[in-house]
């Protein structure tokens, strides 16, 4: 149980990091929290299928092979570089990723690789799935950062600024309020959320550039907040902070990449309206549209069906027969006329 307050603010909160229990079992708010940013992730993934024109069946086995990927490379980063001998004490407690320990960038590495992988397999394009999947990750590590939140961990070092947080663990650090990190971040990838939705639909000038740009935002961000952090993984070799070096390494490969493809045009779904005319994708007609074509191709339709043609007369017989009839009775008539005038 833990004690949050943010004394600047005057909120005050206490967390109990296990949602519920069935008999010895717990499960923590920390796993529940991750599954709801994957739901959620996951959600907007399947439905900005049709907009990439991405199959969804096949962008399915890539997610499921995808979060395979990103559980292991998460866990796996996190002991790599954790500093404690708490692995090397009792090894099976890696297996624990329930009570926290997973890097986000060992995640997306993880799920990048086998990720792109299936996407391979099952045939469909590695640029346009990777597009999807950085605007998923953005959904999942701002929901993700609240798990931190409830475990008290991943926050920086003290501050003075009103949003200054305290709590038992943060107490093992320093007596006065610390930066909430988890906020930063949170808040940092729901802003590069929006913008790169945005830029996907209208902006998007070829398969791969959104993740490009994910790179840069994303490690722009991480870079300045890990740089708060008290918690940091630290690089076996050189005191560097581990995610500080990712971060920087991902930021120069996404400017590099982008310059290089700075001419590219070349989409399989939605982007620039110049572009997808290049390409001659046609964007998906909205469903209003198509339930009120629908509609009005059926009482058209309707219509027609009651409305008797010119050749439904002649196939019925009667009407036909009878003007036909008609028609030779007055023709009999005006011709004797039309010869009295000409013998006058």
């Amino acid at each position: 149980m833990y004690h949050v307050q943010f004394p600047g603010l005057g909120f005050h909160f206490t967390i109990n990091p296990i949602a519920f229990s069935i008999g010895s079992f717990s499960v923590r708010w920390y796993g529940v929290i991750i599954a709801v940013g994957f739901l959620l992730a996951f959600s907007y993934a399947m439905a900005s299928c049709k907009k990439f024109n991405i199959d969804q069946d096949k962008l399915i086995d890539v997610v499921i092979l995808g979060i395979i990927g990103g559980i292991i490379g998460a866990r796996a980063y996190y002991v790599i570089f954790d500093t404690s001998d708490q692995y090397l004490r009792n090894p099976v407690s890696a297996l624990y990723i329930w009570e926290g320990g997973l890097a986000i960038y060992g995640g997306i590495i993880g799920g990048m690789l086998c990720g792109a992988l299936m996407a391979k397999l099952r045939k469909i394009s590695i640029p346009a799935v990777l597009d999807i999947a950085s605007l998923g990750f953005l959904i999942g590590q701002a929901i993700g950062r609240w798990g931190n939140f409830v475990n008290q961990e991943a926050f920086g070092v003290e501050t003075k600024l009103p949003w200054g947080m305290v709590s038992e663990r943060t107490y093992a650090v320093t007596n006065n309020p610390v930066h909430p990190c988890f906020l930063y971040e949170s808040l940092w990838c729901i802003l590069g959320f929006v913008l790169l939705h945005i830029f996907s639909r209208k902006l998007r000038k070829y398969d791969g550039q959104v993740f490009l740009l994910y790179l840069i935002w994303y490690g722009v961000g991480r870079f300045f907040i890990e740089g708060l952090r008290t918690d940091s993984l630290i690089t076996p070799v050189v005191p560097l902070r581990v995610s500080q070096v990712v971060a920087a390494v991902t930021v120069l490969a996404g400017v590099v990449l982008l310059i290089i493809f700075r001419n590219r045009t070349s989409l399989l779904g939605c982007g620039s309206a110049k572009v997808m005319e290049l390409n001659a994708i046609v964007d998906e007609v909205p469903a209003e549209c198509m339930e009120s074509g629908a509609d009005e191709l059926a009482e058209k339709d309707t219509e027609d069906a009651e409305t008797p043609s010119d050749s439904d007369e002649s196939v019925g017989g009667e009407p036909f027969a009878e003007e036909t009839a008609e028609g030779s009775d007055n023709e009999g008539k005006e011709a004797p006329e039309a010869s009295e005038t000409n013998t006058k």
